[in-house]
């Protein structure tokens, strides 16, 4: 007798339908049968140790992929703790898809055992929420999940599966993938923008957003070598343009040189590739809002959600069509821009160096410097590598001196989240387990998801952490001595041993209380991760005095 296939199998049939090897998932008796669907297919089930960090590992697995990254959780709590990788999706318009388990639809509105309306919930932070009502339907609503999450500004989808309806027999075929489209540049446009970059004295490319890939991302870089125009990245979004290349500019947000703002704001013609002038790259909307502004948007979402300012043209491309349509220009201006260019080279060059320790201020006894940990890091790193931070003044040894190189290497919240680092550094190890894949995370960021570290264990994710702890939530810190003073509350800490962390869960620890410790850490860990294949934790005891670097 044939086995009836149930909506749970024809769900896990659909993932796999649409290239998706991994989920990210922590199990319910609310989504059993996708559970079953899982066992013994070619899709690998990561199981977490909490909701928060599953979730934050699909939406990493999308920004580093450009495909949607898949969490499993279950109903109520599950959910909720889900929640807060949702919002980081919308906020970083990253594709992923959250599968939720929900209650039998005969229960209802009864006020059930973790019952909640996903539509109320997660509304305003989706691109659509979809509730599977009927099983025959399964496979076209993870299609149109998918290509909802992909298409246009990508960003979340939640998909709601009633314990009951995905028991229920599956019939039909599975549905075919929907394709995206990445727009296109006219003949019109591609001459507005090489009409307006001609006559530019101070052309600059503002590059970021979602929707690169590693072969648009050379392209890119290529026509502003070529061109010699200067490139401005958007925060956090580092890794579109080289961190070496003779065009790179620097990167805007918190953490920048005043070179970098000058020339954004200084320049007659910004050809945003991507990124959008929102409120962190402008100051809070105080940079480049002049209307008489020359501004041309090329960006695949015809909403421009996020912008603020002139857009004097806004071209409807993804950065894979804008790479396509430029390939072959070269616009023969590049020595007339030597001196624009090279100010903002000049200035970013000499703000990614390491700093020489000599000229710091002395630590406390018992504690050494971030800086120090970095230099010997960077000095033994591969060209590839990969990075993830969270949210913190930690965030700034990262961004300032950690190469990208390549496209993709930087994982990061641009909505300020704190606990992103270690799931996101698990989620890179796991796709590319031949890259090496950095943490940076603060002792407060660490521990909202640091258990995640069991995972990396149990899966075989050999990735680096580098705990800094300065005993304190310091950007918080920082922000209360500015506007109180002497009047320390509420953001004080107690940590544990970091190093003793990694070892109890099956890890490679090191602890540095002076800078005289970096070297032999970071060649101990280094060592643990490529020869053991196990995650290391480096513990870097810091001075809570000084804040950043």
């Amino acid at each position: 007798m044939e086995k009836k296939t149930h909506a749970g199998q024809a769900i896990v049939d659909s993932l796999a339908l649409h290239g998706v090897d991994r989920v990210f998932a922590v199990p319910g008796e609310s989504y059993l049968a996708v559970l079953d669907g899982l066992h013994g297919a070619d899709i690998e089930t990561i199981v977490c140790r909490q909701e928060g960090g599953a979730a934050y590992m699909a939406e990493a697995h999308g920004k580093f992929t450009g495909e949607p990254g898949v969490a499993m959780v279950t109903r109520g709590p599950g959910a909720a703790n889900a929640f807060v990788a949702i919002h980081a999706a919308w906020q970083d318009a990253t594709p992923m898809v959250l599968f939720v388990g929900l209650i039998p639809v005969a229960d209802r509105q009864r006020e059930s055992f973790q019952e909640f309306d996903p539509n109320a919930w997660f509304g305003t932070q989706a691109k659509r929420v979809f509730v599977l009502e009927e099983a025959s339907r399964a496979s076209e609503v993870v299609a149109e999940a998918f290509f909802a999450a992909k298409s246009g500004r990508p960003g979340p989808v939640i998909v709601g599966l009633p314990e009951d309806v995905i028991t229920h027999e599956f019939t039909g075929a599975l549905h075919p993938v929907l394709t995206v489209a990445e727009g296109a540049v006219s003949a019109a446009e591609l001459e507005l923008i090489t009409t307006a970059l001609a006559r530019a004295e101070k052309p600059v490319i503002f590059a970021g957003g979602p929707r690169w890939t590693p072969e648009s991302a050379a392209a890119v870089t290529r026509f502003a070598e070529t061109n010699g125009i200067p490139v401005i990245q958007d925060w956090r979004a580092s890794d579109r343009i080289p961190f070496g290349s003779e065009v790179y500019a620097g990167a805007l947000g918190y953490g920048r040189t005043q070179e970098t703002v000058r020339m954004f704001a200084d320049a007659d013609v910004l050809l945003a590739i991507g990124a959008l002038p929102t409120d962190v790259p402008t100051d809070g909307y105080k940079i480049r809002q002049s209307m008489d502004a020359t501004n041309i948007v090329v960006n695949i979402d015809t909403t421009l959600r996020g912008r603020s300012g002139a857009v004097t043209a806004h071209i409807l491309a993804s950065p894979v069509a804008f790479a396509d349509a430029v390939k072959d220009v070269q616009l023969g201006k590049a020595a007339q821009w030597d001196a624009w260019r090279a100010a903002g080279r000049t200035a970013q060059a000499a703000f990614s160096a390491l700093p020489d320790l000599a000229t710091l201020p002395a630590t406390r006894e018992g504690t050494g410097h971030m800086s120090a940990v970095i230099a010997e890091l960077v000095r033994r790193l591969p060209k590839d590598a990969v990075y993830s931070f969270g949210a913190g003044n930690h965030c700034a040894w990262a961004q300032t001196y950690l190469p990208t190189n390549v496209f993709p290497s930087q994982l990061s919240m641009r909505n300020g989240s704190m606990g992103y680092s270690v799931p996101a550094a698990v989620a890179a190890s796991l796709q590319s387990p031949g890259r090496l894949a950095v943490a940076v995370a603060g002792d407060g960021e660490f521990l909202m998801n640091g258990q995640e570290f069991a995972t990396a264990v149990q899966y075989g994710a050999a990735m680096l952490i580098i705990v800094m702890d300065n005993g304190q939530y310091g950007t918080i810190r920082d922000h209360q001595e500015h506007h109180f003073p002497g009047r320390v509350s509420g953001t004080q800490l107690s940590n544990p041993d970091f190093a003793a962390f990694a070892r109890a869960f099956g890890g490679h620890g090191e602890t540095v209380t002076n800078d005289g410790d970096a070297a032999i850490a970071v060649e101990r860990a280094l060592k643990a991760v490529r020869d053991q294949r196990i995650p290391a934790i480096i513990h870097v005891v810091t001075d809570p005095q000084i804040a950043l670097p």
